[in-house]
This record gives C-alpha cells, structure tokens and sequence, in this order.
C-alpha cells in the first residue's frame, strides 16, 4: 500500500504564513521533490502586505503594488487555496474553508485534511464601542485602507479648496489619528509632511491651516523606542503643529465631530483608528486553547498547548518569552512583526523537523530594537542599546525594511521608487474612483432610455 505524503497545512497567508511556508520550501526540499511532503497555504488574499511600508504607500513614496507580496509566485512549490477558515478540527485532523466559489454556489465549506497544521490568522484592529465609529472611521491595516486613506485626505484638500462654507471647510481641514503607535505615529507623519506638500498646488490653502491631531490614550507615544526617543518623536511632532494629546480618549465622533475625555470638540471629516489589534475571532472555532486575549497558548516549541500536530506563531499566539526575568504567570512575546518573522524561522524548523522525527527546538529571541518614520528624512531608532534621530534614524529606518521585505524582487522594486521619488516631485493625485470603478459605468447604463420607454 502507497504511503499518502505528509501534508503541511498553513492557515493564514501575513507575515507567519509567507515565512513559514517559504522556509518549508527550502527545509523540505528533497522531500518535496520526491513526492513524501506536501504545503497548502489558505488564505483570502492572494498576497501578503509587509505593512511598515503602508505609511509611505500612503503618502506616495512606493507604489501600492508593491507593499504587497504575491503568495503563488513566491510560494511555487505549495498549493494556494483562496479562502478562509471557518473552523478545524483537531481530532479528525480537518479545516474547514470557505471559499468564494463555494459562497456563490451555496454549497458546504471545504474540508482540508493535514498532517501538520499552522494556525496563523494574523489579527483584526481592536474597535472600541464609540459612537460614531463604524460610521467615519478609517481602518489603517491594509494596503486597501491605506490608498483610501490616501485619496480621502487629497479629496479633504479638494473639498477645502472649493467651497465657501467655512465651516466645512475647516472640517475638512481637520484629520484626527486615534493611536500613538507604530501604525498611528508613522500614518500621521507621513500623510501630514504629504498634505503640506501638496498645498502648493491648492492657491487657497495655507499648509498651516491644515489641523493634523494625535489621540493617545496612555502617557506617551512609541513606547517601542524607548521613553527618551518617544519624548524626542513628541516634540519633533509638535514642532510641526502637530496636536498631540496625551491621558486623552476618544468619546464620541457622531455627526463627523471627534468629542474628546478632555472636553474638546473637533468637527472633522478624516479620523483614523490605529488603536490597537486583536487576535483574529476564528480562534474560537478552531478548537485550541486561548488566553484572556484570545490568542492561543503556545509552548516553547511554538506547539499548541495540549493539541497534538497543531503550531501557532505570531499576532495570534501567546509564546513565553525566554528572555525575560521569571515571573508568574511567564512573561509573553510582544505581538509584533520582529517575533512574528522570527517566530516564522523557528516554526519552519520545527515542523521540518518533526517530519523527519527529530526534536523541535525553543523559540528564542535578543531584541534587536525599534525603528520608527517620522516623516521624509526624520525618524527615531533604539538599535541594540544605541540611540539614533533625524536623518541617521530614517536611513536605518528604510535599510532595515528594505532588508526584511521578502524576495529581491520586491527589495529591487521598492528601492528603485525610493530614488525616482528622490529625483522627481511627490505625485499629488487623488484616484477616488477606482474604490468605485463601475460608477461611471452604471451612471451611464442607468441614464439610456430604450425606444419603447419615449
């Protein structure tokens, strides 16, 4: 009787799915090659976005495409399945998937048997229940989001531009960032230097009437670098009348006017939520153990506590961190995408080992440190124990992504439109319509009468 090879099912195509499954392909590639192993990558996007580039896709330093990264080119030797996990069975060693031919069909989700299972549904923003926010904000996790975020804030210029209504035209004037993280900081940075630039090309608009704000709700901002390089990014910020509010919620945004816990109310037609995230709620339904986060609890090994042939690595996993002092309960890895490349190694190795019946080895880390845009030509950076700002701390802050971002392809690509973007002028454009490209269209078709209707 033939052997069926092992088959390795990767759940999740970020950063967790594309490392692990690219270094799968290289680990195991005798085994794939004689036919003894098998990959299957599920995803519901082709791609996977490298989401430090986001902030200046945003701004129009780097074209859009190349934020993200295909999974079928740089996955060749896996089979990619388009769809998304409903649910998995760790006892009968099943994943449930809906796919969009099956939505259209209306039939039963497909059912993926495995061998060797890797949980990596990344994670999803973390909303609050503000009013008004499902309604105006703005997500800031997708290349899709951020393009939109792009052609909104030149529109708000458009709008400011050529009305006469004071009012909305400060409205639109305003942008409001929920969020002193990577995600917010770098956004806002970005998008402000880009919106200054651009009001040379609005004769009526003044760049100081833009009104850029930043809504935090601990007592800092960045803490990843550190307290000394969070109050240096705070005044490099403030320098730029950037109104940064530190101790301060957000209450209420109804009515396109942020209502603050300090009693402020700004009318504004851009706010964006960068608040956070959370482990992906599929969690629930795929029968591991979760901690009070949600995310799965993971041993050393980044196997599954008390599940046999299930990994998990990344967002959505509660690893113990071996690094930090004891303490009860165990210190955890940050969720962050430093572990969740590295954790991506370690997982691959692991899985590969256990194919070829050898012991799986503990995930551990040394904290390399941060690195953060403030803007074209400004940064901060805590880099093993060493400070940097300015130019300096935007240099390593570019040369570390560059080398992190996948494939040579993409290293090549971003490289090439960071000089063209040094050599030429910024690209103030605002291509709205394609969130909506058959609008035309339809506007057209709905307008023709037919003969028999005159």
């Amino acid at each position: 009787m033939t052997k069926q090879p092992a088959h390795i099912v990767v759940a999740g195509g970020g950063y967790v799915g594309l490392y692990t499954a690219h270094r799968l392909q290289r680990r195991l590639r005798r085994e794939l090659g004689r036919g003894t192993v098998r990959i299957t990558v599920i995803s519901p996007e082709p791609y996977m976005t490298y989401q430090p580039f986001l902030p200046e896709a945003a701004a129009g330093s780097i074209s859009p495409r190349h934020v993200v990264v295909p999974l079928r080119r740089v996955l060749a030797k896996c089979r990619f399945v388009p769809g998304a996990v409903t649910a998995v069975d760790t006892e009968g060693h099943t994943v449930s998937v809906r796919t969009v031919a099956g939505e259209e069909a209306g039939g039963e989700p497909l059912r993926i048997a495995y061998d060797e299972l890797v949980l990596a549904p990344g994670s999803i923003s973390r909303t609050l229940p503000v009013p008004g926010l499902a309604e105006h904000g703005i997500g800031f996790k997708t290349v899709e989001e951020a393009i939109g975020l792009r052609n909104h804030v030149l529109e708000q210029l458009d709008i400011a531009s050529s009305t006469r209504d004071s009012a909305v035209r400060s409205a639109a004037l305003t942008f409001v960032f929920v969020g002193g993280g990577y995600a917010g900081v770098e956004a806002l940075a970005e998008l402000e230097d880009m919106g200054r630039y651009a009001c040379r090309y609005y004769h009526n608009i003044r760049p100081e009437e833009q009104k850029w704000m930043l809504v935090e709700a601990t007592d800092r901002i960045l803490p990843e670098v550190g307290e000394e390089m969070g109050r240096y990014a705070q005044r490099e910020l403030r320098g730029r009348n950037i109104d940064i509010r530190l101790g301060t919620r957000l209450e209420s945004c109804e009515d396109r006017t942020a209502v603050l816990s300090d009693g402020s109310r700004h009318p504004a037609r851009t706010l964006v939520w960068t608040a956070g995230v959370k482990p992906h709620p599929v969690l629930a339904a795929c029968g591991v153990p979760l901690d009070d986060r949600g995310r799965v609890r993971c041993t050393t090994t980044l196997r599954v506590e008390g599940v046999d042939h299930v990994w998990s690595a990344g967002d959505a996993a509660a690893v113990p961190d071996l690094t930090a002092p004891p303490a009860d309960p165990p210190a955890l890895c940050a969720p962050n995408a430093q572990h969740a490349v590295r954790q991506a190694r370690r997982l691959a190795d692991n899985i590969a080992a256990a194919v070829r019946g050898r012991p799986a080895a503990d995930y551990r880390h040394r904290n390399a440190g941060s690195v953060a845009s403030l803007g074209l030509h400004k940064g901060v950076a805590r880099i093993y124990g060493r400070r940097l700002k300015g130019f300096p701390a935007w240099l390593l802050h570019r040369a570390y992504h560059l080398s992190r971002v996948p494939t040579f392809n993409r290293k090549a690509r971003v490289l090439a439109e960071w000089t063209l973007a040094g050599l030429f002028r910024r690209e103030i454009v605002s291509l709205g319509s394609l969130e909506h490209p058959r609008a035309e269209f339809e506007l057209a078709a709905g307008s023709r009468r037919h003969p028999e209707d005159t």
